[in-house]
């Protein structure tokens, strides 16, 4: 014991005499040590991070003052527990509510092919500015990957949930797509002022999800209330009685900051439209509503499914979310956010997915949207056993349809009996009238019909010439 209290102390010596922040995690991702310039650079979070546990996620916006998001934000990939050595970005606060970003290198340490017993990160000691893409750069020169790699899906996510810091937190609307950019841009607007909203998109978009961040970006979001009205499973009066009774204003001056949330308005029944358009046209109901539908409201009052009235007064502000299917190009970025949701609950930590995942990712047609993706993804990290998900981990139903698509079944040619019976009779009669040398009587005789029936099909079938011989 007394010889490995010397064998620390002198590690402890040799890390504190590097000019550069240096940080220790045992095999279990927990920050043992921490070097004096490291201790400098994290400043008074230094001493809260000691003895945490890293988790490979990336924290929403506004988590960071806690000192586990911190600990997450010096995580190293998950590469670096199979004893690979990794390049990523760490951060630490800089004393004003923001943030410094720096690169690293994650260092296993110990007997190849063993049990990691400890990681040592060294930190490099400049600030990166916040355009640098440092983990692009680490790239062999000239190799350009077809997907990002994990690492940068990671601190894309860090990026974007920094910069929606203050503003909303709607880890949903991540996405690159111009859809989603617009898509950020109304809440962003929505967020920032009390003018009514409704969230648009199939189901499982996260239209619940986008609608209940706005109310929560308010500021200062706890001093309201939300009230949910679910329109699809709620009876008449019960919706009734309830926007009169918030009409009356019983929330107070709470009002003014607290929200209505009608999920599923375009389940709605039609009866009690007016008493709704009512309450929330009177002077004394003072709510901010939010409201979700599969479609815009304006466009099925249009085709009579709805009142024109109540559909103008729920749409200031109309947020759409695209099905998943229509914005391919941010499945990476979104498998990569719910698998760091699940690093941040589980002890196995995933990096990322491998190419073959993505693509089969990709091919899917995603008809549950965002709610199936995050299921898949979470049955995969259960299945996974490597630091990465492998295609082989994601649910059947992938690979089935990768495919389906890859082999589409043949159309088979339909046949049309009657037509195809006709073409039968015409080519058996006028073989019989060849046979008969124009002799409709002989044809007839032929073909073992009457002369009289002969002749109507004849006439049907176009084949009269006007001569009887």
């Amino acid at each position: 014991m007394a010889r490995q209290r010397a064998k620390s102390a002198e590690l402890a010596r040799l890390f504190n005499s590097i000019d550069r922040p240096v940080y220790v995690l045992d095999e279990e991702l927990v920050i043992r040590f921490l070097n004096e310039p490291c201790r400098e650079w994290l400043g008074e979070a230094a001493e809260s991070v000691v003895g945490q546990r890293c988790t490979y996620r990336t924290s929403p916006a506004g988590d960071e003052s806690r000192s586990r998001p911190l600990a997450e934000a010096l995580c190293p990939p998950p590469s670096v527990l199979s004893g690979q050595v990794a390049t990523g970005i760490v951060v630490a606060p800089d004393g004003h509510g923001g943030w410094r970003r720096r690169l690293a290198r994650f260092i296993p340490i110990g007997p190849c092919g063993e049990a990691m017993p400890a990681v040592v990160t060294l930190v490099e000691p400049g600030d990166l500015s916040p355009t640098d893409e440092p983990l692009a750069e680490t790239r062999p020169h000239g190799l350009e990957p077809a997907e990002p790699t994990s690492d940068e899906l990671h601190e894309r996510i860090r990026r974007f949930r920094r910069q929606a810091a203050g503003r909303y937190r709607i880890d949903r609307l991540l996405g690159d797509s111009p859809a989603m950019r617009l898509a950020r841009a109304r809440a962003e607007l929505a967020a920032a002022g009390r003018a009514n909203v409704l969230v648009v998109g199939p189901v499982g978009s996260g239209r619940r999800h986008t609608a209940h961040g706005i109310h929560y970006a308010s500021d200062p979001p706890r001093e309201g209330t939300l009230i949910p009205v679910d329109c699809a499973v709620l009876g008449v009066e019960l919706i009734r009685s309830t926007v009169h009774a918030l009409a009356s204003n019983p929330l107070g001056t709470r009002a003014a900051r607290s929200t209505l949330l009608l999920t599923d308005v375009d389940c709605l029944p039609g009866e009690v439209h007016s008493d709704v358009a009512a309450a929330i046209s009177a002077k004394s109901f003072r709510l901010r509503v939010v409201a979700t539908a599969a479609e815009p409201l304006i466009q099925l009052a249009a085709r009579g499914g709805f009142s024109r009235a109540l559909a103008a007064l729920l749409s200031p502000i109309v947020i759409e979310l695209p099905p998943l299917a229509d914005r391919r190009e941010d499945i990476p970025l979104l498998a990569q956010l719910f698998l760091e949701e699940i690093n941040a609950e589980s002890t196995k930590q995933r990096g990322g997915f491998s190419a073959d995942a993505l693509d089969r990712l990709d091919a899917y047609h995603w008809p549950g949207n965002l709610d199936e993706l995050a299921l898949v993804v979470a049955q995969a990290c259960e299945k996974a056993e490597g630091a990465e998900v492998q295609a082989a981990d994601l649910p059947s139903r992938l690979r089935h349809a990768a495919e389906a698509a890859a082999h589409p079944r043949r159309e088979e040619p339909s046949i049309q009996l009657d037509e195809f019976l006709g073409r039968i009779e015409r080519e058996l009669i006028e073989r019989a009238l060849a046979q008969a040398k124009g002799n409709k009587t002989k044809a007839a005789v032929l073909l073992g019909l009457t002369r009289p029936r002969l002749y109507r099909r004849l006439v049907q079938l176009g084949l009269d010439d006007g001569e009887d011989y």
